[in-house]
């Protein structure tokens, strides 16, 4: 098999792997490649693979998204606020939060945080804050509690994400537990958050290769859009389901030795 397929495959796997689980998608697809020699499979491959996992998010979260679409339709018609409207209007407003981070940083993180050892430090201590947020939290609140002082801090964290190794989930879930949110109810919310960010993210990125720098390789990118859409959904359901007897102690360990292990290389 093609050399590009393999990596590809493997690729397209930890990003299924790491997008959902607070443990920093970007951060492993940075490092990987230098890690094992591999060269950069491009952006067309990274936007492929961020819209399987877009995709996985959809499916699983299907039954939840007819609810709120449908309860934020009625809100724009005057309808009475509900549990799903607030819950739409929550993650509209935390997604323009990261959108407007995102669009201002985004030169400055490319040139100055996508290197191995800002990739370690970021990995090493948001996993200590996700081990202390998951300690401290209270765990008491659900998402019909939801309030905007929760949205604030939880699209406040998100643009943190920005940072690579930093972990999107990681971070809004441990805002969502600092706040008081039960685990499965902050890694619902992050993952519905995600929907609308890797939309407008991979949108945003796409203008590129609507350029005219896009190199059409349309069976590598069909497997990185299958094969990160099935890892991401096993991810959710299995997180869903260790969140419901366990906490997030092991991810955050996992992050702490992987930070050390990093900066021991790299140092």
């Amino acid at each position: 098999m093609n050399e590009h397929f393999v990596q590809a495959f493997w690729l397209a796997g930890l990003q299924g792997l790491t997008e959902f689980l607070p443990i920093s998608s970007s951060g492993h697809l940075i490092l990987a490649p230098k890690l094992l020699g591999w060269r950069d499979q491009g952006l067309a491959f990274d936007i492929a693979a961020h819209f399987g996992t877009l995709l996985a998010v959809v499916i699983y979260f299907h039954a939840d998204l007819r609810k709120i679409l449908a309860a934020w339709g009625g809100s724009l018609r005057g309808k009475p606020a509900t549990v799903h409207s607030r819950l739409a209007w929550s993650l509209c407003f935390a997604t323009l939060m990261v959108g407007l981070a995102g669009v201002c940083l985004e030169e400055l993180i490319k040139q100055t945080l996508r290197a191995p050892i800002p990739v370690a430090l970021a990995t090493l201590g948001f996993g200590v804050l996700l081990a202390l947020a998951d300690w401290r939290g209270a765990k008491r609140r659900n998402l019909a509690q939801l309030n905007w002082k929760d949205v604030l801090v939880i699209g406040g964290a998100q643009t943190l994400a920005l940072i690579p190794g930093a972990s999107r989930a990681g971070l809004t879930i441990s805002a969502g537990l600092a706040m008081g949110l039960t685990r499965e109810a902050a890694a619902r919310f992050s993952f519905l958050l995600a929907i609308p960010v890797i939309a407008l993210a991979g949108i945003w990125q796409s203008r590129v290769l609507f350029g005219g720098q896009f190199v059409g390789r349309w069976q590598l990118l069909f497997i990185a859009t299958l094969v990160s859409a099935a890892v991401a959904l096993l991810c959710i359901h299995w997180l869903l389901s260790i969140l419901q007897h366990h906490g997030l102690l092991l991810f955050a360990l996992y992050r702490v030795v992987l930070g050390v292990i990093l900066l021991l290389i790299f140092i």
